[in-house]
């Protein structure tokens, strides 16, 4: 096989999502490994990492092999010999930076969410589009191992016809007076592009369309549950974005869900995020990386709580966790952002089909933003498709 050299540039590169999952977690291993075959090519990944801090991007590069690093973004965009260009710094430059990248003449990656609102984002992807560059966008969620599970379940007829699902989310993040907060700052503060909904509610979106059906309208809530926090440096700052939200969805095929999202929730279930579906044939729940389902045939009858003595136990009889079996592992594992970036290279190069282009991600920011006209509106909000 003959070997092609790819260059991809990597905006953002000192974030904990580019710096971990898509140069350490995929782009470093596609490149280690020798490259990526593609038709009869060997395509191997030159990375070019940018950033604002010389130091971070320095330890970075050296930790993950690569030579080439910078500061400026521009003169990493005038260089012809890197043609992909990455996005995964501050969503509220986003839209601007992705705008550079195209008039650059770079085919384009998105991280979430690729656009403050679906306005904007089709504005972009007609440029993208009458400049013929290809274009895409993360999707990652459909490739953890739990997710795919589930997934081969609904294929195969498992679950028969769904009746509802219900996705769980969150964890507590603590808000920097006594512990360290988990996220930054501008998560919390309308300015920096923060909020729940746009930071998760784009991942539901394709997690949902993708394996239960296109969604037709949702009613949704939300909220802050911590209103005041401390910063990077030590300051008190007003959060001013939700942190909780509560959205009920109906699918076209007339099931219905729900999406429980919160960084103000400790954990008390299988995994901080969680899927469950209930069909007329069987239900499944699938965390990041296990899934558990039961079949109709090995649903246990339940005629009510059992209220007598044994209530003093705790227990009523049944065990309700033992008729669910573990779905085994079918295929060796892949890191889900290296699915993409595999997918994303077969585009670019072989011209292959690629579901999660910028479309896909511009519906992914139609659930959120319409998430927020309904809490706004106390009202059900239909989800058009895009034109």
């Amino acid at each position: 096989m003959a070997t092609q050299t790819l260059g991809i540039i990597l905006h953002g590169a000192t974030g904990r999502i580019c710096s971990t999952q898509h140069l350490h977690n995929a782009l470093a291993p596609i490149r280690d490994e020798g490259g990526l075959p593609i038709g009869d090519d060997m395509v191997v990944p030159r990375l070019l990492l940018v950033g604002r801090s010389e130091q971070r991007l320095a330890e970075i590069a050296r930790a993950n092999n690569v030579d080439d690093w910078t500061t400026d973004l521009d003169a990493a965009l005038a260089d012809p010999e890197y043609t992909v260009f990455f996005e995964a710094a501050a969503t509220h430059q986003r839209l601007a930076t992705l705008g550079k990248a195209l008039a650059a003449g770079k085919h384009i990656y998105s991280e979430k969410p690729v656009a403050p609102t679906v306005a904007e984002g089709l504005a972009l992807l007609r440029d993208i589009e009458a400049s013929g560059l290809k274009h895409g966008a993360v999707e990652d969620k459909i490739y953890l191992p739990g997710f795919q599970k589930l997934a081969h379940l609904i294929e195969s007829g498992f679950i028969g016809r769904i009746v509802s699902f219900r996705i769980e989310f969150g964890w507590w993040v603590f808000d920097g007076t006594a512990v360290e907060s988990q996220r930054p700052s501008w998560n919390y503060q309308h300015a920096g592009g923060g909020g729940l909904l746009s930071d998760m509610h784009p991942h539901w979106r394709y997690v949902i369309e993708n394996m239960l059906g296109p969604i037709r309208q949702v009613v949704s809530t939300a909220w802050t549950a911590q209103p005041e926090r401390v910063d990077e440096e030590g300051k008190t700052y007003t959060v001013d974005v939700e942190d909780s939200a509560t959205t009920l969805l109906e699918l076209e095929n007339g099931a219905y869900g729900t999406i429980l999202s919160s960084w103000a929730t400790r954990i008390r279930h299988d995994d901080l995020m969680t899927l469950r579906v209930d069909g007329i044939g069987g239900s499944a729940v699938a965390g990041l990386r296990r899934c558990w389902a039961q079949s109709a045939a090995d649903t246990p009858v339940v005629t009510g709580s059992n209220l007598g003595k044994e209530a003093n136990t705790n227990k009523d009889g049944v065990d309700y966790l033992g008729d669910w079996q573990e779905i085994p592992e079918a295929v060796p594992y892949k890191n889900p952002y290296r699915y993409g970036w595999e997918g994303f290279l077969r585009h670019v190069v072989a011209d292959a089909p690629f579901a999660s282009d910028f479309a896909a991600g511009i519906r992914d920011v139609q659930l959120a933003e319409a998430c927020r006209q309904s809490a706004a509106d106390e009202a059900w909000v239909s989800l058009d498709r895009l034109t």
